[in-house]
């Protein structure tokens, strides 16, 4: 380092403690990058870059200027990056030497906090991950909100599964951590991984955790508070008590279902529309927008606590217009939980104050229209909130309604707050008003009509005569400022010292609103868990509010919940379907009582299974999350898990196959449901060969109705599979009516009890114009292969017969045994090995 001059050896340094970070290195009104950063954000950013003599070589370099550095940065952090903020940390004039500099805030994608880097309508959680002996620790926090959340998981495929779908930018992990399992959490996730080794919390910030009663809790939340604390270096004091959510009390989901059921986010692009959240996002707050995803993506299984939802949502349906007027207040209410946070971490500006004043003045309006309901159940909804007078006075009395964006240019302050700020402002206006007068005193004494006195930043105050009125200037009493090319300027004595005091007076009133003002921040602290307390109300009359209006525009119906397990929908439509489609959508019912379990779904394909399947998951999650559903009718079990296996796809992360991710999506599903779970699969056991697809498909099924007992949807292209109904009691065989008419085929997308005759393939091919040799050929074949199947179909049913006489003549105890041991078999969990030293075992009985 000795080779560099001395400035690029201070960069050295602070790099060396911010190596997985750009190091933005403040020099004048520009931040500069050198090296490897340098080389890196030129490319990213699109910059220019250059180079600079670093004490005998040339080393690379490029820079952004500081007061537009904001938005360089949200490109770096959008594409997963770091920036760490070098600014200089004591006055240049004052140094010797080179200016002292220091990191004074690390920026990642987890931590921003400024309002045009981040998403209003979705939280920006940072996330850590802490590995016990048999189970993990996942802390959250959403640093521009304060909201602190620790739960405890099981398995590290059901972290994965709960970090999904959760707007998680960056996950702290300690640097022990299982390589294997960071790589699937960067894989899956698309995360920034940051590290962190210590997990002791200060002293002062140990309310945080008084909640929490397992100290194993306490160190993982440390872990994400400590690599917050010294990576923001501001005040905290906006987090909240870190509350503990047990995954056990909310519907499970895992990756694959949130996927398939595209609730928050479509599998064809990865964007909002087309999501249940599309569908029922009629918030009007960013809070009340940010709310409604947690809530889907935490289905509730407390029957009182949905009842309850439900209820409220039916009140707010019964008062029309109360609720019209409740959506106008709460488009006035701005976003409290990111204001007070803001407040909190020091970066809150005079417009933000005013939009937190705009929000508490339409409390009380929203408190009265509420109080016109006859419902406890929503009165109460603000019952302990109070005005907040005294915020509002203070910022009424302080701010003024127009203030700029920066707070250290002055014009933010009211007159009247401050008597000092009164008398410097008398000062500067009355400054003003001389220097007007002056100019006609000038323009009388001098006889030039065209002189002016005029101001600028550079030069300050002046006179200004042109060039052709320059011999009536008195030069004794004049003297030369600037020289212009059509005019020249001059001061006086007189002006010199008049300058002096309305300047003196200008700054001094400058420096003191700032002062004032960062008063009225600090002020602002002590109010904001009352803020955040009214964020969490309004949000929550908000997603309500929202449910009411989207239930009565698609005519929703108020389900109702059982514990006998059983389940009737009368006319129940997809959600999200039926707001995209053209014609009318073809409602259907579902039911299954409680000694139904399974309902075998057959029928072509573009018929409807796939939506048909997907209809009851969606509408199980809206009745959850308090919402009405898509029906006429509905009688629901609160359902404790779903589990989907619906389209087909290459897990290319993990290298698995179509059909492997379909195996592994089966075994998650009948090893973790229960009778009390959810299950849709579709097509199980296409992704290989006939029989064996066929056979897989079957025992899965048989597997579900006698060891599992979970509700489940299961469609299939395997008729044979129909015959099951005879021999399993609790399955019942459904179909997607199909008319055939003159080689047509015509879907009527309605599911009627009973089998499917055949699968019309062709004549799906023939729908997508594939050529006529192809669709003729094909019909051809398979009616060749229809034939030659009849022919075996018969030869089989003789050779049962045949079976059938000989055992009736003579039962055989030995194939009854090994056929029940068969039977029992659990293959899924069975090696191939495993099930071909059992195959050979059963064999050498029967011999």
């Amino acid at each position: 380092m000795a080779k560099y001059t001395p400035m690029i050896e201070q960069y050295l340094k602070i790099k060396d403690a911010n190596k997985d970070a750009f190091l933005f290195f403040r020099l004048g009104d520009f931040y500069e990058l050198f090296f490897d950063d340098a080389l890196k954000a030129a490319k990213v950013l699109e910059i220019t870059l250059t180079q600079r003599d670093a004490g005998g070589e040339k080393i690379p370099m490029c820079g952004v200027p500081f007061h537009s550095a904001e938005n360089y940065i949200k490109t770096l952090i959008d594409k997963g990056y770091k920036v760490a903020i070098c600014e200089q940390v004591e006055d240049p004039q004052a140094s010797k030497g080179v200016v002292k500099r220091e990191v004074v805030q690390i920026v990642t994608p987890g931590t921003i906090m400024e309002g045009n880097m981040l998403d209003e309508a979705q939280n920006n959680f940072i996330a850590s991950i802490t590995a016990y002996t048999d189970y993990y620790v996942i802390a959250y926090i959403d640093l521009s909100t304060g909201e602190c959340f620790v739960s405890s998981i099981n398995s590290f495929k059901d972290v994965l599964s709960e970090l999904y779908n959760r707007p998680v930018k960056e996950v702290v992990i300690p640097s022990n951590f299982s390589k294997e399992d960071e790589q699937s959490t960067v894989a899956y996730l698309n995360v920034t991984i940051s590290y962190q080794d210590t997990f002791d919390i200060p002293e002062e910030f140990h309310y945080l955790i008084d909640d929490l009663n397992d100290s194993k809790l306490a160190e993982a939340f440390g872990r994400l508070f400590q690599y917050i604390y010294h990576s923001q270096k501001r005040f905290l004091t906006h987090l909240q008590q870190v509350e503990y959510v047990p995954v056990e009390q909310y519907m499970k989901l895992d990756l694959y279902s949130k996927r398939n059921l595209e609730l928050m986010e479509s599998i064809r692009d990865q964007s909002q529309k087309g999501t249940l959240l599309s569908v029922l996002d009629q918030t009007t707050t960013a809070m009340g927008a940010r709310r409604l995803k947690k809530w889907l993506d935490r289905p509730l299984l407390s029957k009182a606590t949905i009842d309850k939802r439900h209820d409220q949502v039916q009140t707010f349906l019964d008062y029309f217009f109360e609720r019209g007027e409740l959506r106008e207040y709460l488009k006035q209410v701005y976003d409290l939980e990111r204001l007070a946070g803001r407040v909190s971490y020091g970066n809150v500006n005079a417009r933000d104050l005013l939009q937190l004043k705009k929000s508490l003045g339409a409390v009380p309006h929203l408190k009265q229209v509420l109080s016109q309901f006859d419902s406890d159940l929503i009165t109460q909804l603000l019952g302990d909130i109070d005005v907040y007078r005294d915020i509002y006075d203070l910022l009424d009395q302080s701010i003024h309604d127009e203030p700029p964006i920066s707070i250290t240019e002055g014009d933010i302050i009211i007159d009247g707050y401050d008597s000092k700020l009164d008398e410097y402002r008398e000062a500067s206006r009355n400054g003003k008003a001389w220097v007007a007068q002056l100019e006609a005193k000038e323009r009388e004494n001098t006889g030039i009509k065209s002189l002016k006195v005029g101001f600028n930043k550079v030069f300050g105050y002046y006179i200004e005569v042109t060039k052709a009125n320059l011999p009536q200037v008195d030069l004794d009493r004049f003297e030369r400022k600037q020289t212009l090319a059509n005019a020249e300027r001059f001061i006086t004595p007189e002006l010199k010292e008049k300058e002096r005091l309305i300047l003196e007076a200008k700054d001094k009133s400058v420096a003191l609103e700032y002062e004032l003002f960062v008063g009225i921040r600090e002020q602002m602290k002590q109010y904001i868990p009352l803020l955040q307390k009214l964020a969490e109300q309004v949000s929550e009359i908000d997603v309500l509010v929202s449910f009411a209006n989207v239930s009565e525009e698609n005519n929703y119906v108020k389900p109702t919940l059982n514990e006998n397990y059983t389940l009737d929908v009368q006319e129940g439509r997809h959600p999200v379907v039926e707001q995209v489609m053209q014609e009318e959508f073809v409602p259907n019912n579902f039911k299954m009582k409680s000694d139904t379990s399974i309902l075998l779904i057959t029928g072509p394909n573009m018929a409807g299974k796939s939506t048909y399947m997907r209809q009851l998951g969606l509408m199980a999650v809206m009745a959850q999350i308090g919402c009405f559903i898509p029906a006429t009718q509905a009688e629901l079990p609160v359902f404790d898990q779903i589990f989907t296996r619906i389209g087909a796809a290459d897990d290319l992360v993990s290298g698995q196959s179509t059909f492997m991710v379909e195996m592994l999506e089966a075994q998650h599903a009948v090893s973790h449901a229960t009778e009390n779970s959810l299950i849709l699969f579709d097509e199980i056991g296409r992704g290989t060969s006939t029989y064996d697809g066929m056979a897989l498909a079957q025992s899965i099924v048989e597997h579900l109705h006698d060891q599992v007992g979970a509700k489940t949807l299961f469609a299939t292209h395997y008729h044979e599979l129909t015959s099951l109904e005879e021999s399993l009691e609790q399955l019942q065989n459904v179909h997607v009516e199909v008319v055939e008419q003159d080689g047509e085929v015509v879907f009527l997308h309605h599911i009627k009890p009973g089998k499917a005759d055949k699968s019309y393939g062709v004549h799906v091919a023939k729908l997508a114009d594939l050529p006529n040799e192809i669709i003729e050929r094909a019909h051809y074949l398979l009616e060749t292969y229809e034939s030659t199947q009849s022919i075996k179909d018969e030869y089989v049913k003789e050779q049962q017969l045949t079976l059938f006489k000989e055992q009736s003549e003579a039962p055989a105890t030995k194939e009854v045994e090994v056929a029940k041991t068969l039977r029992d078999l659990n293959l899924l969990n069975m090696t191939p090995m495993d099930a071909m030293n059992k195959l050979y075992e059963l064999q050498k009985k029967l011999n």
